[in-house]
């Protein structure tokens, strides 16, 4: 990007000068040469700006340039020497010095948009991404103002604007993006990728603009991320694929169809209008209750399940599994929340017993000796008969309690219910 950004403003200048190197004064024995926009009329101040600016040497170039500013720093060539000589230093790589050629340019010109590209360019290189940003915006703030040199075809003068664009906006939105701003990113990312869509530094990043936005853009994130995984090459082809496919797998459901989206991408530049990943919509808690109760005996169920159909299922559902499991002395083992003699408070289901939440409270027959007080926590086998329940919280009561103390039963599977995917 550095290299195409000295081109893009170095190829602006140039036409600049090409079309308007200043006249000098005519003698009586030339033919009048057709007015020019700029013209300086003192031929010594003419010649100290044409020979500085022919200078083939870069070094000779900066040096005459800065020899001219010095002796006629109210010249009307003042503000072309000035964009040349930040051309120059920013190609020797001087940054410094850059900078201030670029800052001289502003006080001169402040509509200078050649002068917010290069800064806002070496601010992103420096890693200065309030600075970057700023006069990346700024920049395309004025870069409608730009005029025509004369002599440049319209063509080619909307071809480097479009360029100026597509730098100003990839700056912009790069920075925007390491400053978490992820709308700006989106913004201005994109308008890069709009002017230059085969360009991986500003593709990757918009997709990653689209994904990690709160809520994310899914739909553009994941065809932009097909995008970069077709632009990118070797193992980093590869890890932006994975990458792009556990993105389209978790928001489709399944990794199906995401060869088809990179292959749109591949040959498509930017989302078709008609571009749309299904989206999976998990069922909901009664919707598993439902699809529980159709393949399952009530008989069969462990007590996690039931919980489930009677905390969250459809009326009917519920009232299925209840008719089934009322008032029928049942055998289970549950953990130990709390304990009196008359009362146990008690967790069936997985969840909460590693919640130590009491979804069973079981009303003993009788009071409970002291030698056998069931302890905090342990897992406890028992006997009770659902009597009714309380659906949220869900607490089934329980009545007829007894502890088994003979051969301990067999503990039931916990399964958590289902849990969307």
């Amino acid at each position: 990007m550095k290299t195409s950004l000295a081109v893009v403003v170095l190829t602006l200048a140039g036409a600049a000068f090409a079309q308007q190197q200043p006249a000098a004064t005519q003698s009586a024995a030339q033919p009048a040469a057709p007015q020019q926009k700029k013209e300086i009329k003192d031929p010594a101040e003419y010649n100290a700006y044409v020979g500085a600016i022919q200078q083939a040497d870069s070094a000779a170039k900066i040096s005459g340039l800065e020899a001219f500013l010095k002796q006629y720093p109210n010249s009307v060539m003042k503000v072309d020497a000035l964009e040349v000589l930040m051309g120059e230093y920013e190609k020797s790589g001087d940054a410094a010095k850059m900078t201030d050629a670029a800052n001289r340019v502003l006080q001169a010109d402040p509509n200078n948009v050649r002068a917010y590209a290069l800064l806002a360019y070496n601010y992103k290189t420096a890693q200065n991404w309030a600075a970057a940003k700023d006069n990346a915006i700024k920049g395309l703030g004025v870069l409608p103002q730009l005029a025509k040199p004369d002599g440049v075809s319209d063509a080619d003068f909307q071809k480097q604007k479009l360029q100026l664009s597509t730098l100003l906006n990839s700056v912009a939105g790069f920075s925007s993006l390491q400053l978490k701003d992820l709308a700006g990113a989106q913004k201005y990312l994109r308008a890069s990728v709009e002017g230059n869509p085969n360009s991986l530094e500003d593709v990757y990043p918009l997709a990653l603009a689209y994904l990690t936005a709160n809520p994310p853009d899914s739909l553009n994130g994941i065809f932009f991320i097909a995008r970069a995984a077709n632009l990118a090459t070797g193992a980093g082809q590869t890890q932006i694929a994975n990458y792009g496919k556990s993105v389209y797998a978790k928001y489709h459901g399944t990794a199906d169809g995401w060869d088809a989206v990179l292959a749109t991408a591949k040959t498509t530049p930017l989302p078709p209008a008609d571009f749309t990943v299904a989206k999976y919509v998990p069922p909901t808690p009664a919707d598993q209750a439902a699809d529980l109760v159709k393949t399952k005996a009530p008989k069969d169920m462990s007590f996690a399940e039931w919980e489930l159909v009677l905390s969250a299922g459809k009326p009917e559902d519920a009232d299925k599994v209840w008719t089934e499991i009322k008032g029928k002395p049942l055998q289970m083992v549950a953990n130990v929340i709390s304990a009196t003699s008359e009362k146990l408070e008690l967790a069936g289901s997985s969840d909460d017993i590693d919640a130590k939440k009491a979804d069973i409270e079981l009303t003993m027959t009788g009071p409970i000796p002291a030698k056998l007080m069931p302890k905090v926590d342990e897992s406890l086998p028992f006997q009770g008969t659902p009597a009714s329940y309380t659906a949220s919280p869900f607490v089934m009561q329980m009545e007829q309690g007894a502890l088994l103390t003979q051969a301990k039963p067999k503990a039931p599977v916990h399964h958590h219910p289902a849990t969307a995917q």
